[in-house]
């Protein structure tokens, strides 16, 4: 007989009551009351199991199956029940019992309650923990909110490289790519490369967007980016999922207009499709998670030039480990005041230092500031960067030799403002970021499939 998934059973019931069905999945745990017993059963396609009734008179293997370890392996043919007065809309009356593969005493993953780090050592198995489970599924369904979002929007998506001979935030921090012995001793010489320059690990596809922006209007890339800086906050990893859109005549609040609604329609989509997982989330990793998270689809995001935001915290100086004056970078703490206390709700910061800002932002008239925008929300701080692109030659091309990158670099990337260039806009997301916001974990390595930080790269 067809194995019948869960998610189907769970959208609707009523069609498959009273009838014979087969499901399969993972044990998740098993109880015995000597007559009757019990195993919680989980496929993978809906958050929630289906409970899984067995008859120790009627299964013939009845005393294998009720002591299956967590992460066993059965197929399940049964009656479906629909229980309406109890904890769980339905359970399955089981026929028979088969079981495809019985873990033992080994499997790693145990009724008991694992810690974040540990699980983290065993990333190929924490997919099938409720946690993880949950979290991943929010990210599956989040990515593809992003996408019918800008869809609706009428973005191209674009598939950029992921290897690149640009450097686009200047930075340097960039993993190189070599088909040459590294490790040789010899020094590495940029022509004798497959590709026949030096090629780095992308991180941004925004100059790629850019080119594509000025053709079609708008469009987004999304996919991974790297960065090879030796960080190990709980925010930064060095492979991360990156979303960025770029606008050709979109200027700076146009930007924060597009920000503002992507955030809103994917929480939305969230709460219609992960309303359980939104709901563990609330009970086990961040209790008042959908409170937060209904403030920020239903408030207006608040606007703060740099300027005013520093005279803001300045006044609270005192408490600061990091104190403020202008002409530096905003910090966590910051962050945290200006979205948790005095706005209480996301904001954007905007019109930054050039000085600590990338070459390729709109220089404003008092060529001090560039506009530039940081979207901050509470509980997490920055989630997006972005700003108004120089679209000036004369203008971009002394930026980079102010910043003392060679213009031979990026000699297509200005040609693009000799060849029809027009005021446009984009931003990026680090997408990773985004999950553990809507989700409430503390850690990126724990909203990433097999995270990759300094020292770590065990799968």
């Amino acid at each position: 007989m067809e194995k019948i998934d869960l998610l189907e059973i769970k959208k609707d019931s009523k069609k498959f009551a009273d009838k014979v069905i087969t499901v399969g999945g993972w044990v998740r745990s098993t109880r015995d009351s000597k007559t009757f017993g019990f195993i919680d059963l989980n496929d993978g396609t809906t958050f929630k199991g289906i409970q899984i009734v067995l008859n120790a008179d009627k299964i013939k293997n009845y005393s294998d199956a009720i002591k299956l370890n967590t992460g066993s392996s059965i197929l399940c043919e049964g009656v479906l029940k629909l229980t309406p007065e109890a904890k769980q809309p339905y359970e399955l009356v089981a026929n028979s019992v088969e079981v495809l593969s019985a873990t033992d005493e080994t499997y790693p993953i145990q009724k008991k309650r694992m810690s974040l780090e540990a699980l983290r050592d065993i990333a190929y198995l924490r997919p099938r923990t409720n946690m993880f489970n949950a979290v991943f599924r929010v990210r599956s369904e989040a990515a593809f909110a992003l996408h019918e979002f800008f869809n609706k929007q009428g973005f191209v998506y674009l598939q950029a490289p992921i290897l690149t001979s640009s450097d686009c935030e200047g930075a340097g921090e960039l993993f190189r790519v070599s088909t040459q012995d590294i490790y040789s001793g010899k020094k590495l010489k940029p022509e004798d490369e497959l590709l026949g320059s030096s090629v780095f690990l992308s991180p941004s596809c925004q100059l790629e967007g850019e080119t594509f922006a000025l053709a079609f209007g708008k469009t987004y890339t999304f996919g991974p980016s790297f960065r090879a800086e030796n960080s190990n906050t709980v925010k930064h990893a060095n492979e991360f999922w990156h979303i960025e859109p770029e606008m050709a005549f979109y200027e700076l609040f146009d930007d924060m207009d597009v920000m503002e609604s992507m955030v809103k329609y994917v929480i939305n989509y969230l709460f219609t499709k992960c309303k359980d997982e939104l709901e563990f989330f609330n009970a086990f990793v961040e209790p008042g998670l959908i409170d937060k998270l209904e403030n920020v689809r239903s408030s207006e995001f608040a606007r703060v030039t740099y300027t005013d935001a520093i005279e803001i915290l300045a006044k609270n100086n005192q408490n600061f480990e990091y104190k403020v004056k202008w002409g530096d970078d905003i910090q966590t703490e910051h962050e945290k005041y200006l979205t948790e206390v005095v706005y209480k709700k996301p904001v954007f910061v905007y019109n930054y230092p050039k000085d600590i800002k990338a070459f390729y932002m709109r220089l404003n008239e008092d060529n001090k500031t560039v506009k530039a925008t940081d979207l901050l929300v509470p509980g997490i701080g920055e989630l997006c960067g972005a700003s108004e692109r120089e679209e000036r030659y004369d203008v971009l091309l002394n930026r980079i030799h102010e910043l003392g990158l060679k213009e031979e670099d990026y000699w297509w990337f200005l040609n693009l403002r000799k060849f029809g260039s027009v005021k446009h806009s984009g931003f990026g997301m680090g997408f990773d970021r985004f999950i553990m916001y809507v989700t409430g974990m503390k850690n990126i390595r724990d909203v990433i499939p097999y995270p990759r930080t300094p020292n770590n790269c065990k799968f």
